[in-house]
């Protein structure tokens, strides 16, 4: 499809196409010399840069760009760079605001970024992009978004952040992200602490998701190919822990089929589902290589606390000679497939509002009259066992004053409520009946496989 049929399908300028993205050997990016081929990143690097119209009256002011850009993709963007690029378009756009949520071990801020319009009736999105310190595509994609919404001028854009609220983390991990290492600067996976919220980083995105109620929670990663079991260019996944909501899990599931992957097969990229090799003869799958339907992962989290959520991984390692020869063009495929699978999801934000905040407040708003069973283990795509399923949850669970004060800070981050012992024994009671329930047991239960601490059982309703 050209790129002017694709702009006639989309009523919206973030999935316009940028030039360049095609990766075959017969592309403007992969044919020709060393030199030609720096000549079409640089072209490619500025479509990339402006996919939105900005009016005449914005040509006095120069948008600023990113490390990413101006090296040419050779190099990506760094610390400072990053704070001076935020700097400049808050500067430069009344519609962006930056805020400080959290510090790491080494000192360094995590940023939350605002755009768009707050308050009850937009739709809130949150980006978390580069847990990993050593996945940086999702960040630069982030990056040049916010600029991009910043100073468009085109009504599609504009009506779209009237009604939406857009939260952007941009760096969640600004140590590994220094480091170039997966884990944070104790060498804790963030991404597998959104239970225990032992991490500056993991209790930073807890608060948000408390404080803010996000819709959706999108997660950008990267990953690196086990052909021919696992060679897609980009892989998305939803929450898989059986205790989400269905109407949570249903419209996660089309966000990352309808939409991210529709957005990624529009591009030329091929996707499909993260965490599963199958067999390319038959289909069928061979190994589970991720997280499942584990809560301590950001998706999972994320749906268990009433948000539709997504992981979204792009391809890291190189697709062609001409990539392995120039990894500039390695990395802008990258990023520009992290950008086309967030125009798919601004896509579902503006086509599935009503139902997006439907799924989500019934979401919350059943957990108080629920009584239906709570799963330890497994995933929508492997059911819980017996043992691990349990079918008549408790009231609730008492915690001594020891328990209470240990946890105490972890139960407020995720929004569980928690009322205080009589008599000043300094214990705490954690009721079932609130929106929380069906993680309350996740984090009190011992028999949950990532809980903070054992609470007693109250079975006496």
């Amino acid at each position: 499809m050209t790129a002017r049929a694709l702009r006639a399908l989309s009523p919206h300028p973030w999935l316009a196409p940028v030039q360049g993205a095609d990766r075959s050997d017969s592309s403007p990016l992969t044919r020709g010399t060393k030199a030609a081929r720096r000549t079409a990143v640089a072209a490619a690097l500025v479509s990339l840069a402006l996919p939105f119209a900005i009016a005449p009256a914005e040509a006095a002011y120069r948008p600023p760009r990113t490390g990413f850009e101006t090296s040419g993709g050779d190099r990506w963007t760094g610390e400072a760079e990053e704070r001076s690029f935020l700097a400049a378009v808050g500067r430069g756009s009344d519609r962006v605001s930056l805020e400080r949520i959290g510090t790491t071990a080494r000192g360094r801020p995590l940023h939350l970024v605002r755009t768009g319009r707050p308050g009850p009736v937009a739709t809130t999105v949150l980006l978390v992009c580069g847990q990993h310190g050593d996945e940086p595509a999702g960040r630069e994609a982030c990056l040049t978004t916010v600029r991009d919404l910043a100073f468009a001028e085109d009504r599609a854009t504009s009506a779209f952040l009237a009604r939406t609220n857009l939260l952007v983390l941009p760096t969640a991990n600004p140590d590994g992200r220094a480091a170039n290492t997966r884990g944070n600067a104790e060498g804790v996976d963030v991404n597998r602490d959104h239970i225990a919220l032992r991490t500056a980083e993991a209790r930073a995105i807890a608060a948000v998701m408390r404080d803010e109620r996000p819709d959706v929670v999108y997660d950008l990663h990267e990953y690196r190919a086990t052909p021919p079991y696992y060679d897609k260019d980009l892989l998305v996944l939803w929450p898989r822990n059986t205790n989400v909501d269905h109407r949570v899990h249903s419209a996660s599931r089309d966000l990352a089929e309808r939409y991210v992957q529709a957005a990624a097969a529009a591009a030329g990229y091929r996707s499909g589902p993260y965490g599963v090799w199958t067999d390319p003869a038959t289909g069928e799958p061979v190994k589970r290589t991720a997280g499942g339907g584990q809560e301590r992962v950001l998706r999972n989290a994320s749906g268990l606390k009433h948000a539709v959520g997504l992981l979204v991984e792009s391809r890291a390692d190189a697709l062609s000679d001409a990539e392995r020869a120039d990894p500039a063009l390695n990395r802008l495929r990258r990023v520009h497939s992290q950008r086309t699978a967030i125009g798919g999801l601004f896509e579902f934000t503006e086509q599935q509002r009503a139902r997006l905040r439907r799924a989500t407040a019934s979401s919350r708003l059943t957990g108080p009259a629920d009584r239906g069973p709570v799963r330890l283990g497994g995933a929508d795509d492997e059911p819980a066992e017996a043992a691990e399923t349990i079918a008549d949850p408790p009231c609730g669970y008492r915690l001594d004053a020891a328990q209470y004060a240990d946890v105490k800070d972890v139960l407020a981050l995720h929004g569980v409520s928690a009322r205080l012992h009589e008599g000043g024994a300094g214990g705490a009671y954690v009721p079932l009946r609130q929106s929380a329930r069906r993680l309350v047991p996740l984090l009190l239960d011992h028999r949950a496989s990532y809980h903070v601490t054992s609470g007693q059982i109250d079975d006496n309703c």
